[in-house]
């Protein structure tokens, strides 16, 4: 089910998308995968990959704010402005939270976005 709104909580390793309305919430978590390298016996981090699958996961979403550290958000924003112009377009907002659980979330989200149709609705200042 594809819904209106949506608040997407960012780290460097997982995400979790809470999409909502008035009565219902889907929750969907997208992990950051990583590719172990024998030549540095190391794990190599794919952030990109990462921030493709989260992209793909908001597919059809009309109006999303970002929530999480500051860190965080500024290294997805590059991201999507350079790669996912689509997904950048319909981000209405980013927010600095620490670590909320899924209804602070989805409350801090739901009180996001009526002031921010509120704000859309009121005429411009003279």
């Amino acid at each position: 089910m594809s819904f209106f709104h949506a608040v997407l909580l960012i780290d460097h390793h997982t995400a979790k998308i809470l999409q909502f309305d008035a009565k219902q919430v889907e929750i969907e978590t997208v992990f950051e995968k990583t590719l172990h390298t024998r030549q540095h016996n190391s794990e190599v981090r794919t952030e990109h990959e990462f921030f493709t699958e989260v992209c793909n996961a908001l597919d059809g979403i009309t109006e999303i704010l970002v929530v999480g550290s500051h860190m965080a958000q500024a290294d997805f924003r590059r991201n999507i402005e350079k790669h996912h112009a689509a997904v950048a377009k319909r981000v209405v907002g980013w927010e600095t939270v620490d670590h909320p659980t899924d209804a602070q979330l989805v409350a801090f989200a739901r009180h996001y976005f009526a002031e921010h149709e509120r704000e859309a609705q009121s005429p411009p200042a003279e």
